[in-house]
C-alpha cells in the first residue's frame, strides 16, 4: 500500500487502539460520549464495505451534507477506503447549491444529517438526473422513500464482510497522489468551483506543519469551523496524523459556552469569533465601576508590554515579568477562562483580522496562530512562529512552500501543498496555476523577514472616477475596530467618493440610545434617528483622520439586520458576499452618491 490517509489511519489505530479519538456531546444529556481509536476503525470499515456493496465505484464522487459530528469523519474515511472522492457541502447550503454540485460531480449518493438537510436532500432526488441514494445520520429520522436508508441499516449492509477481500484490494491499490476530495469554494463571486485535493496534498501539509507547531497525544482540540471546509478538515486530519483528542459539539453557536466543560488545548478558528468574543468582554466591562476598568486596562497594558517581547523572541526584563504576574492574577487569567483556562495557542485564518484584535488576545495570554490560506493550498501558507511573530502579518511563510509576487502584486504560491485544478474547469484552471505557480487573487508583499501582508483581493480593489485605487480590506478593518460598528462593507469602485454600508452594533448603540432617551426604539427605529445618524458622523470623523482624503467614507447608510449566513450576505466561511450586497442594495448605494 502507498502512503495515504487510509493507511495513516490504520497505523494510529494499531498504535492507540482503546484510547479516546473522539468526543461527542450529546445536548439531551448534557453529558459526552467517547470514541475509540478502534471503534474509529471499526466505522470507517464497515462505511466502505457498505458502499461497495452498493457498487460505489473507485473515483466516484460521493456527497457529505451533515453538520460536524463523528459520523461525518467514519463515512470521509470510509469514501476514501475505496479510492472514493469525497464532495463536501456546506450544512447550511441552498437546494440551487446542493443542485449544482450534483449535477457537475454526476453524484449517485450522498450521506445527510439532520431532518432539513435530509429533506433538502430528497428534493435533489427528483430534481436531479444522477443521484439515486441518500443515507441519513440522524437515528430519529425514519427514511420510508425508495433510494433512502437510516445509518444503522447502511451499516449492517454487509455484517457478513463479503465485500472484505474487495476492500483490502482496493486499499492495495491507492496511490499518494488519488483524487481524494473535491472542496467547493464559497463563492463569493461567481459560481463556486471544486478545488481538487490529493492525499499527498494532506500529508505533505501535515509534515510541514510538524516544522511549525506544537501538537502531542495529549491535546484536546474542538471540531468547530464546518468539516466541509479546508481548514477545520485539514486540522481535524493532522489531529488524527498526531494522535490527539477531537471534541464534537452539536451547536458551534453556543462554542463558548462549551469551552470552560471541553477545557481544550488547541482549536482552530476564524477572526469572527474573536471579533464576537472581544464585543462581549468590552460589553461585559462597560458595566463595571470605574476603579474595576482602571484596573482591566492596566492588566491589559501590561499583557501588551509582555507580549512586545515574546514577539521578538526576547526575555521580559524582570519587573515587566513581575507586573505581567500580577496583572494575570488579578484580569488576564480569568479572561482567558472564558476560553477554558487550557489554550496552548489557537490557529486562525480564513479572512483578516485587525492588529488591535490580535495584540489584545495575546495580551491575555491567548496565542493566535495568525495565518494566510486557501483550500486551493491545503490551507495554510504562513503562519505566525511560537517564537517571533509581527502582528501587522500573516505570520513566516511555511517550510516547503515557496511564495512570491508578480509584478502586478499578486501572491503565488507554489509546491507540494497545491492542488491538481478545478473540477470539470479546464479554462478556470489554466488561468489559475500557471507553471505550477497558483495565482491566488491577493494582493500583498513579503516583508524584509520573510512575512506575508496580505492587503485585499485584487477583484475587491477599487478605482475612483478619479483614478485612486483604494483598499476597501484597509477601511473595513479599521472601521470594524470600533466598539459601535458590527459590520460594515466599502463601496467606491468607479464612483466620485467612498461610501459604507453599516451595521451598528446594537448591544453597545442602545445604551447609548438609552442615554440620549431614545429607549423604547428596535433597530430599525434606530437606525434612521437624526441622533444616532450624527453620533455616526462623529465617530466615522474621528477614526479615519489619519486616511488620505481619497481613502476617506463621505457617505454612510445604517442597516438594521447583520450580514449573516441565513441572509445570504456572508459564505459558509464567514465572508461577505460583496458583490450580493452591492446589488441588494443597490437603491440605498445609489441614494448616497446624489448630488
Amino acid at each position: 500500500m502507498k502512503e495515504n490517509i487510509v493507511k495513516m489511519v490504520a497505523e494510529n489505530t494499531l498504535r492507540y487502539n482503546s484510547r479516546e479519538v473522539f468526543r461527542q456531546r450529546d445536548p439531551q444529556s448534557n453529558s459526552y460520549k467517547t470514541f475509540t481509536w478502534d471503534s474509529l476503525a471499526d466505522y470507517s470499515n464497515r462505511v466502505s464495505r457498505s458502499l461497495l456493496s452498493l457498487g460505489a465505484e473507485a473515483f466516484e464522487n460521493i456527497g457529505i451534507f451533515s453538520d460536524n459530528r463523528p459520523e461525518w469523519i467514519f463515512t470521509d474515511l470510509g469514501i476514501m477506503g475505496i479510492r472514493g472522492v469525497v464532495v463536501p457541502f456546506y450544512s447550511t447550503a441552498s437546494k440551487q447549491q446542493l443542485k449544482y454540485i450534483v449535477d457537475e460531480t454526476r453524484m449517485k449518493l450522498i450521506f445527510a444529517g439532520n431532518r432539513e438537510q435530509y429533506e433538502k436532500a430528497l428534493w435533489l432526488l427528483d430534481n436531479t438526473a444522477s443521484l439515486k441514494t441518500i443515507v441519513v445520520f440522524d437515528p430519529d429520522i425514519a427514511p420510508e422513500k425508495d433510494g433512502c436508508i437510516s445509518w444503522g441499516k447502511f451499516l449492517s449492509i454487509d455484517e457478513g464482510k463479503h465485500f472484505e477481500a474487495e476492500l483490502k484490494y482496493r486499499m492495495s491499490e491507492m496511490l499518494t497522489d488519488d483524487l481524494v476530495t473535491i472542496i467547493y469554494t464559497s463563492g463569493t463571486t461567481g459560481d463556486s468551483k471544486g478545488a481538487m485535493l490529493t492525499h499527498n496534498n494532506f500529508l505533505y501539509a501535515f509534515s510541514i506543519h510538524d516544522e511549525r507547531l506544537e501538537v502531542n497525544e495529549a491535546d484536546v482540540s474542538v471540531c468547530f469551523l464546518p468539516l466541509s471546509h479546508v481548514f477545520e478538515r485539514m486540522w481535524t486530519y493532522y489531529m488524527l496524523y498526531k494522535g490527539a483528542t477531537n471534541v464534537f459539539i452539536d451547536n458551534p453557536r453556543e462554542i463558548v459556552k462549551h469551552l470552560p466543560v471541553i477545557k481544550p488545548t488547541l482549536m482552530c478558528t476564524v477572526p469572527r469569533f474573536f471579533e464576537k468574543t472581544y464585543e462581549g468582554i468590552q460589553a461585559e466591562l462597560s458595566k463595571w465601576s470605574p476603579a474595576k476598568k482602571k484596573i482591566f486596562r492596566w492588566a491589559v497594558k501590561t499583557g501588551h508590554d509582555h507580549s512586545s517581547f515574546l514577539s521578538k523572541n526576547q526575555k521580559p526584563p524582570l519587573v515587566t515579568g513581575l507586573k505581567y504576574k500580577i496583572a494575570d492574577a488579578l484580569v488576564l487569567k480569568k479572561l482567558r477562562n472564558i476560553f477554558g483556562g487550557n489554550f496552548r495557542y489557537m490557529p486562525c485564518a480564513g479572512a483578516a483580522i485587525s492588529t488591535v484584535l490580535l495584540r489584545f488576545f495575546h495580551a491575555t495570554g491567548i496565542f493566535i496562530t495568525y495565518g494566510y490560506g486557501a483550500t486551493e493550498t491545503s490551507a495554510t501558507v504562513s503562519c505566525f512562529r511560537n517564537d517571533r511573530y509581527d502582528f501587522d502579518t500573516c505570520g513566516s511563510i511555511m517550510p516547503g512552500v515557496e511564495v512570491k509576487i508578480s509584478e502586478q502584486g499578486e501572491i503565488l504560491v507554489k509546491g507540494e501543498t497545491i492542488f491538481k485544478g478545478y473540477f470539470n474547469k479546464p479554462d478556470e484552471t489554466a488561468k489559475t496555476l500557471i507553471d505550477g505557480w497558483y495565482h491566488s487573487g491577493d494582493q500583498g508583499y513579503i516583508t524584509q523577514s520573510g512575512d506575508i501582508v496580505m492587503t485585499d483581493r485584487l477583484k475587491d480593489l477599487m478605482k475612483t472616477s478619479s483614478g485612486k485605487y483604494v483598499s476597501p480590506q484597509k477601511i473595513e478593518l479599521l472601521f470594524g475596530q470600533d466598539p459601535y460598528i458590527e459590520q460594515i462593507i466599502a463601496i467606491g469602485d468607479k464612483k466620485k467618493y467612498i461610501t459604507a454600508l453599516i451595521v451598528p452594533s446594537f448591544h453597545a448603540l442602545k445604551i447609548e440610545a438609552e442615554r440620549i432617551g431614545l429607549k423604547t426604539l428596535d433597530e430599525a427605529e434606530l437606525v434612521v434617528r437624526k441622533e444616532i445618524i450624527e453620533f455616526y458622523s462623529e465617530r466615522i470623523h474621528k477614526i479615519q483622520e489619519e486616511l488620505a482624503n481619497y481613502e476617506k467614507v463621505i457617505r454612510f447608510k445604517l442597516l438594521p439586520e447583520p450580514f449573516s449566513i441565513q441572509n445570504g450576505m456572508l459564505t459558509n466561511t464567514l465572508k461577505i458576499r460583496r458583490n450580493m450586497l452591492i446589488e441588494q442594495f443597490r437603491d440605498e448605494i445609489d441614494k448616497m452618491y446624489l448630488s
